[in-house]
């Protein structure tokens, strides 16, 4: 039977209406985040359904823990998600930027310029910028890296702290960082981190290697082993359970225990082939049967069972070995190397120490509360984010809003060469840039006008070499050179913000059509089907089906 639709959507905005509302949206969404930006940002308290709290100003645990339904918004969230896993900072700046591009792109739309015409010249601003980067970079030197990272921190946590952090995550960076042909991989996902209740933050430390909060499978093996071969196991050493239908005929007691016997024979096979490969050290994602471990201690091979499948695949990067199902499929070449292992009693908890050739780090997060022990999660995966980076890219920009007004300066120059309305929107580019040190200055209680103002007189008539590395000093509250005072942030970042940014607002800009309910009720054979946008349909019988005004009771037959 051909689909004949009962019930169309009622209501729906179209054109300018459409984009005033997304806007608004997007708007909201920057305010909530606002306050955070800086090192004098405001902290947020966040609850969630089950009464837990959580204290931070990092914007994109903010904008992950909201609770939104506006789809413009969550595609802002989207895009500060994207700038958190590429670039591990400049969340907020990227949400504020965006959120800007579009106030500054529905004002020109009231002047009568076509989004499609903004779009052009947004994207003209982004390309002059990108090209701009090259006469803003600085190479970083080891103090300057230092200085990055601690920047990083700004806001996150107290002072005493970031230092401490910060020193922690280039010290782990380092750890990780791999010489390849095609140049330098920082992989922060290769440092592992614990967290442990108790203590202070500045407690915090870290450990070359991958340390586990596990125990070996019998006191009596090895406490410590140095250079040997490591297998590892996507599986265990224990008996194979039979099939539920299976049932098993016993005459008597003797083949009860032969068959027993068998099953132990199987298990100390595996064993043997371990001691054939010269295998010292195990680790298995399953168990460990009681009946191997004498036979594992007289062989010298340290085990561990349970191990995670997380911990199990940075084990096969550290020390180059190949995971493998079962142990009888094992071969020279699935082995690994390391170092050492050993075991220590931290804080009455059992510790695994495994030092790897590829290195390797874990980061132990202390702190008095389990917020504070989060908290400082955060923030060195933030610091080891930047860190990562700089070792992979060493390019550096000026902070405290320096870079943002040396581009807004450069695009206003820029766009005298459109004739086109196109101009107007490369202008409108560089006012929302503005948007950083402006709230940067009003987080800190001063005028967001007048520091702005100062900030861009300093860079045209300063006689200072670098001119674009004058920004604003949140201590001083006066604008100065933020490189000489170990301001600065990768290169990466701000490229990411500004990409991200622009591709949000873009994609906000070429919506002109927002229905407000997409619900279309079909008849089909015996049954009415309801569609829904993004979302699976349902099918629901005639019988059960319920209107807006009211229970319809209809028969199919």
């Amino acid at each position: 039977m051909s689909e004949v639709p009962i019930l169309k959507e009622t209501t729906r905005t179209t054109g300018r209406e459409a984009l005033r509302n997304n806007i608004t949206a997007a708007m909201a969404l920057a305010g909530a985040v606002r306050t955070t930006l800086g090192p004098l940002g405001q902290d947020k308290l966040l609850i969630d359904d089950e009464g837990r709290t959580m204290v931070t100003n990092d914007g994109v645990t903010v904008l992950e823990s909201a609770k939104v339904e506006h789809p413009v918004a969550k595609m802002l969230i989207n895009a500060s998600t994207t700038q958190d896993r590429i670039a591990r900072d400049g969340t907020t700046s990227a949400v504020l930027l965006s959120a800007e591009l579009l106030q500054n792109a529905w004002e020109l739309v009231l002047q009568g310029v076509h989004p499609s015409a903004i779009a052009r010249g947004y994207r003209h601003a982004e390309e002059a910028c990108r090209q701009h980067f090259e006469s803003l970079v600085i190479e970083a030197t080891e103090e300057q890296m230092m200085a990055a990272a601690t920047t990083s921190l700004s806001g996150k946590i107290h002072s005493a702290m970031q230092n401490h952090l910060a020193t922690l995550a280039i010290q782990a960076a380092r750890a990780v960082v791999e010489e390849r042909p095609d140049g330098r991989v920082a992989d922060p996902t290769r440092v592992k981190i614990l967290t442990q209740t108790g203590g202070s933050m500045t407690d915090s430390s870290l450990v070359t290697g991958l340390v586990l909060a596990k125990k070996r499978v019998t006191d009596r093996m090895p406490k410590q082993i140095t250079s040997g071969k490591i297998a590892l196991v996507d599986g265990g050493i224990e008996r194979r359970e039979m099939m539920s239908n299976m049932k098993l005929s016993v005459a008597n007691t003797g083949v009860l225990e032969s068959f027993r016997q068998q099953e132990k024979t199987v298990l100390l096979d595996q064993i043997n082939h371990l001691v054939d490969l010269g295998v010292t050290l195990l680790a298995c994602k399953e168990g460990i049967d009681d009946d191997v471990h004498a036979a594992l201690t007289e062989a010298g091979i340290q085990a561990y069972r349970r191990v995670a499948r997380s911990d199990l695949d940075l084990l096969a990067r550290g020390t180059n070995a190949t995971l493998k199902n079962d142990v009888k499929g094992l071969t020279e070449s699935d082995l690994g190397v390391f170092i050492s292992s050993n075991n220590e009693r931290w804080n009455g908890v059992m510790h695994w120490i495994v030092e790897t050739e590829e290195g390797g780090a874990t980061f132990i997060a202390k702190g008095s509360t389990n917020e504070t022990v989060g908290e400082v999660e955060r923030c060195f995966a933030d610091a080891l984010g930047v860190a990562c980076q700089l070792l992979e890219e060493p390019y550096l920009l000026a902070g405290g809003g320096a870079t943002q007004i040396a581009l807004a300066r450069h695009l206003r120059r820029f766009a005298e060469g459109f004739a086109g309305r196109e101009q107007l929107a490369i202008e409108a580019f560089a006012d929302a840039l503005e948007i950083i040190p402006r709230t940067l200055a009003q987080n800190a209680g001063l005028d967001p006008l007048d520091s702005l103002l100062q900030t861009v007189a300093q860079q045209t008539t300063s006689n200072d070499p670098s001119p674009h590395h004058i920004g604003l000093n949140i201590e001083r509250k006066s604008p100065s050179n933020m490189v000489d005072d170990g301001v600065v942030e990768p290169l990466r970042i701000t490229r990411q913000v500004l990409a991200g940014a622009t591709e949000a607002a873009l994609s906000v800009l070429r919506i002109d059509d927002v229905p407000f309910r997409l619900d279309i009720l079909r008849f089909r054979g015996n049954c009415f089907h309801i569609e829904r946008s993004r979302s699976s349909a349902r099918i629901i019988r005639a019988r059960r089906l319920e209107n807006m005004t009211g229970k319809l009771a209809m028969s199919t037959n």
